[in-house]
């Protein structure tokens, strides 16, 4: 329990870096990208997207956490599903469109 705390509070550490438009150097394949084509993005949208996905993800896990507390496993695998759900929505909706594109 106490580690799922530290993976949650890390989640939402990095939740509040990413709102404030920092951090892009911690999104994968955007760190790799040579400097002319991360000129094309948005950096501060795209780090506020992957702020509010990460507080989003962060809130999945609580239930998971609530699950061992109340020894409830209906709400693990709700938040499995639901932190599922949030990884896939992310992944479709980043690379669909050009939507971080300047």
């Amino acid at each position: 329990m106490i580690i799922m705390l530290l993976v949650i509070g890390l989640f939402v550490g990095l939740g509040i870096v990413f709102i404030n438009g920092k951090g892009s150097f911690l999104i994968a394949g955007f760190n790799t990208m040579p400097p002319e084509e991360k000129e094309k993005y948005d950096t501060i949208a795209l780090c506020k997207f992957m702020g509010k996905m990460m507080f989003a993800l962060s809130f999945s896990m609580v239930f998971w956490l609530l699950s061992e507390v109340y020894d409830i496993n209906w709400l693990f695998y709700f938040g499995l599903v639901l932190f599922f759900g949030i990884i896939a929505f992310t992944i479709i909706y980043m690379n669909a469109g050009n939507k971080f594109k300047k």
